[in-house]
C-alpha cells in the first residue's frame, strides 16, 4: 500500500468510527425549552418578525470592514521585498487613513452607541 491510499483508509475509518460513537454519546432527554422551536431567547408566543435595530447591522459591517482591513494588510510585512517598499507602506498608510476617518466620523455621528 503505498501513503495515499493508507492516508485515505485512516481518514475513512476515523470518519466512521467517529460518526458511529456520536450516535451513541449523546444524552437525549427533551424538556419543553428544546422541544420549542426558538431557542435564540425570543418569545415564542409572539411575532415571529420582530424588529431588528439597524445598529446591530452597522456593527456587523463595521466588524466586516476592520476584518477585511486586516487580510488586506497581512502580507504587509512580505512587501519590503518588492522594489519599492516606501510604496507598499504608503498604500498600506492610505488605508488606515481612511479607516480611521471613516471609524472617527462613525463615532462623532453616533453610530457606534448602542443605548440612545
Amino acid at each position: 500500500m503505498n501513503l495515499v491510499s493508507t492516508i485515505i483508509l485512516i481518514t475513512v475509518l476515523l470518519s466512521t468510527i467517529l460518526a458511529i460513537v456520536s450516535f451513541w454519546l449523546p444524552q437525549l432527554n427533551p424538556d419543553a425549552e428544546k422541544l420549542s422551536p426558538y431557542e435564540c431567547g425570543f418569545d415564542p408566543l409572539g411575532s415571529a418578525r420582530l424588529p431588528f435595530s439597524l445598529r446591530f447591522f452597522l456593527i456587523a459591517i463595521l466588524f466586516l470592514l476592520f476584518d477585511l482591513e486586516i487580510a488586506l494588510l497581512l502580507p504587509l510585512p512580505w512587501g519590503d521585498q518588492l522594489e519599492s517598499p516606501t510604496l507598499t507602506l504608503a498604500w498600506a498608510v492610505a488605508v488606515l487613513a481612511l479607516l480611521t476617518l471613516g471609524l472617527i466620523y462613525e463615532w462623532i455621528q453616533g453610530g457606534l452607541e448602542w443605548a440612545e
